[in-house]
């Protein structure tokens, strides 16, 4: 299953963002084979305005079914529920650590968001 997470540098060890829409990156984990792509988020960290919007765009066009992330605000969540895309909120460590836990089943789904808009 390919998996979304927010991540601070495109790296294994590196820490899960906190922030979704402006997060520094997103990785593309492959669960199965352990493989991972990185997606530069330069555009959605420097938006004015609408980078949840964007961001949940470009998750939904990675083709990833799950995301793995910090926080996630209300229009963000909306679109990504929209397109199918299974959401975690509240994941901390680094991003091998969080996808050892999802393969665990120790993560909990998220049911709304759990910041309001425009949260940096």
């Amino acid at each position: 299953m390919k998996v979304a997470v927010t991540a601070e540098r495109p790296d294994w060890d590196a820490p899960v963002d906190p922030r979704f829409g402006r997060a520094m990156s997103f990785l593309i984990v492959d669960t199965e084979a352990r493989t991972l792509e990185a997606i530069d988020n330069s555009s959605g960290r420097d938006a004015a305005q609408g980078a949840g919007i964007q961001a949940a765009t470009t998750i939904s066009r990675s083709g990833a079914k799950a995301l793995l992330t910090g926080h996630c605000g209300p229009k963000a969540f909306s679109a990504l529920s929209a397109a199918g895309i299974t959401i975690y909120t509240g994941v901390t460590g680094t991003v091998a650590e969080a996808i050892d836990r999802l393969n665990r089943g120790d993560l909990a789904t998220a049911s709304t968001s759990d910041v309001d808009g425009h949260w940096a």
